[in-house]
C-alpha cells in the first residue's frame, strides 16, 4: 500500500528497551478534498530512510499494515493496528535546469550603438 502528500512532521529517532529497538515517526498529510493527517512508523534500520527528506516535502511512502492483539489484566482483548513504512520516494518534479543550456553573463551582450526612437516597432509591448 502506499500514502502520498506532504510532510508535516519528522520525528528523531527514538531507542525503547534494552535491546536498541529504535522507532521514527512521520506525519504525511494528504491533499484530497478532506486532508489526512497520517501518522506512519518506521523502525530499526529503515529510521534511517528519513535523513534525506525534510518538512514540506511531497513524498509517496510504501507501508504495511500492522494489527497486534493484548490481552489486559482484567481480562478484556484489545487491538492496536499501526502503519508501517519501508520505502519513502520524493515526489518533488525534477528540475529541468540540467537540460537547459547556460545564460551568458550580461557582458557577453554589446550594447546598441544606433537606436533610433522614431524606427518602426512591431513588438506589441
Amino acid at each position: 500500500m502506499e500514502v502520498q502528500g506532504r510532510i508535516k512532521m519528522i520525528d528523531e529517532t527514538k531507542t525503547y528497551g534494552n535491546n536498541g529497538f529504535r522507532k521514527r515517526e512521520l506525519v504525511v498529510t494528504t491533499e484530497e478534498q478532506y486532508p489526512q493527517h497520517i501518522l506512519v512508523e518506521f523502525v530499526q534500520d529503515k529510521c534511517d530512510l528519513l535523513n534525506n527528506f525534510s518538512v514540506g516535502q511531497m513524498v509517496k511512502v510504501s507501508i504495511n499494515l500492522r494489527g497486534r492483539e493484548w490481552v489486559n489484566p482484567q481480562g478484556e482483548t484489545k487491538y492496536f493496528n499501526s502503519i508501517q513504512g519501508w520505502r519513502v520516494e520524493s515526489l518533488q518534479p525534477e528540475s529541468n535546469a540540467d537540460n537547459m543550456p547556460p545564460v551568458p553573463p550580461m557582458e557577453a551582450f554589446e550594447p546598441v550603438d544606433d537606436y533610433n526612437e522614431e524606427d518602426h516597432d512591431d513588438l506589441p509591448f
